[in-house]
């Protein structure tokens, strides 16, 4: 007659499965194997996993990449996990199969040399070293395990890099505008152009959508969901002269994307025409963004209130960007013509001219605005 086999294991399927009681504490779940000496070890180390769990607070070892994991299951909504799974899959590599107490300033330094070395800025470190403190953080005060207990029991101090190797701000002058704009793909030029003379992000000209148009028949604006916007919130584009034009310029090429080439949506600004644009223009320093900087530089040299620089550069605050009266609508689109060199002005709008007949008979409306 052969041994008893230890209660709580019942086979099903092929495969042992655990049902049983331990400690007061129900606990189902497979044992993984069909073969019941390796169930019941595996029902044993349970069973003391639990106990140690209960009567020393001991956790079961759980890795970085099982963290990981459930935090990108948990936050799959928000808008910012792409960027989030990026830098998790750069650490995994190093960091990936340790556990979570073996996680702290000390063994991320391969991680951060392996960086430095290919030459990434201290700031862009700085975003992996911010998601793995959220996530020890999570794991130390809100994830509970079945025992009530954290996975951590107590997340370390993982200090963030000194960015004073950051790259500063270039804002460009209007003789490096037209040096660089001269070299760009005539897609690339309109969407530059639209960038330089609304503060717009390379992103939220990339998606912007003629369906978040708003039509407020002296002018037209745009409202951009949060979901598409860096700060989450919605963001309102005021159009100024030059911008208006370009607008009017590429309407009706393409149903649904405003900006697009070869009549598909552009994924980034920054792309390789833009690199080798800034190369022929002896601008290799430029950067995408810095067409943002050169809008917020232009508008505070007009005299611009700080207010409403906050709020033409989509820039998060306290009041509602996307709510305006009529009158306050005029005055910042007044002030986003301050952005304007006026000659300047006229000589771009002139530019876009001959694209379409809808933008010709635009521009016979509008020029005098500029004069």
């Amino acid at each position: 007659m052969g041994r008893k086999k230890i209660p709580g294991l019942q086979k099903r399927y092929g495969v042992w499965r655990i049902d049983k009681k331990v400690f007061g504490q129900r606990v189902c779940e497979s044992t993984g194997t069909g073969n019941l000496e390796e169930a019941e070890k595996y029902l044993v180390r349970r069973i003391e996993q639990i106990r140690e769990a209960l009567v020393y607070g001991v956790r079961p070892k759980r890795t970085f990449r099982e963290a990981a994991t459930r935090y990108l299951k948990e936050n799959m909504h928000k808008a910012s996990i792409n960027n989030n799974a990026l830098q998790i899959n750069l650490l995994d590599y190093f960091i990936g199969s340790l556990t979570l107490k073996q996680i702290h300033s000390g063994s991320l330094q391969p991680f951060i040399a392996a960086r430095q070395k290919i030459g990434r800025k201290n700031k862009t470190i700085n975003l992996a070293l911010g998601v793995v403190r959220h996530i020890l953080n999570l794991a130390s005060s809100e994830w509970l395990d079945e025992n009530g207990l954290t996975w951590l029991d107590h997340a370390p101090k993982i200090k963030l890099l000194s960015t004073k190797d950051s790259r500063k701000p270039y804002p460009l002058s209007w003789e490096e505008q037209d040096k660089l704009f001269a070299e760009l793909p005539q897609h690339l030029k309109q969407m530059s152009l639209f960038a330089v003379n609304t503060g717009c992000r390379d992103r939220e000209i990339c998606s912007l959508k003629w369906e978040w148009e708003v039509d407020l028949h002296f002018t037209s604006i745009f409202a951009i969901p949060g979901q598409y916007v860096k700060n989450g919130e919605d963001r309102l584009i005021v159009l100024n002269n030059v911008a208006k034009s370009v607008i009017e310029s590429v309407r009706s090429k393409h149903e649904t994307y405003v900006f697009t080439y070869k009549n598909k949506p552009t994924a980034r600004m920054l792309n390789s025409a833009w690199k080798k644009a800034r190369i022929r223009a002896d601008l290799t320093q430029v950067r995408v963004h810095d067409l943002k900087h050169t809008f917020g530089r232009r508008l505070r040299s007009a005299g611009v209130s700080f207010e409403d620089r906050q709020d033409l550069l989509g820039h998060k605050s306290g009041r509602i960007t996307t709510h305006y009266s009529s009158a306050e609508l005029e005055s910042l689109i007044a002030a986003a013509n301050k952005a304007c060199d006026r000659e300047k002005c006229g000589t771009i709008i002139n530019m876009f001219k001959n694209d379409n007949q809808r933008s010709r008979e635009y521009h016979a409306q509008q020029l005098w605005v500029v004069k």
